[in-house]
């Protein structure tokens, strides 16, 4: 019954909380419209998720989200280093990471981080989802790269969405 009102418990407090930041503010009617949306989009949207979503360790999934962050930030500083200073001398590189991932929402969240940090792009999937090409900026090293997508990003979501 509990699910069938509030079918993504997660969802709805986060959605409300990305409501309050793009309106930057948390006057009572915006409060109250982000909880109503958080809660209506997951109810109305149900039908379109496949697979019910399972998280196994949430302060892992804390613990990831703090990971990206400041990989977020320090990418940006490293890519406006580079770019300012000897553009000629980056070795932009195209990597292909074979994934241990199965779950679709595991290899879409791994694929959106790695968009994310600023000197990657996830570029294709392949048709049997086990490969994902990675485009990196500056990588005098692709097996360095591979390996720490796979350590930083990879392991934690494997963690979090399946079963070992």
């Amino acid at each position: 019954m509990s699910l069938r009102l509030l079918p993504h418990p997660l969802l709805t407090p986060m959605l409300a909380g990305i409501w309050l930041l793009l309106n930057n503010s948390i006057a009572p009617g915006q409060i109250l419209l982000g909880t109503l949306l958080g809660w209506l989009i997951p109810l109305f949207t149900l039908r379109f998720w496949p697979e019910a979503i399972r998280i196994r360790h949430p302060w892992r999934m804390l613990r990831f989200f703090g990971v990206v962050l400041f990989d977020i930030v320090t990418a940006n500083l490293v890519v406006a280093m580079r770019i300012l200073g000897r553009p000629e001398n980056l070795r932009p590189a195209f990597i292909e990471l074979p994934l241990d991932l199965h779950s679709d929402l595991a290899i879409s969240l791994l694929a959106n981080t790695i968009c994310l940090t600023p000197g990657t792009v996830s570029a294709q999937l392949s048709q049997d989802r086990r490969t994902l090409l990675v485009h990196a900026l500056d990588a005098p090293d692709p097996e360095a790269v591979k390996a720490s997508i796979k350590s930083r990003y990879e392991a934690p979501l494997k963690e979090v969405f399946e079963t070992c």
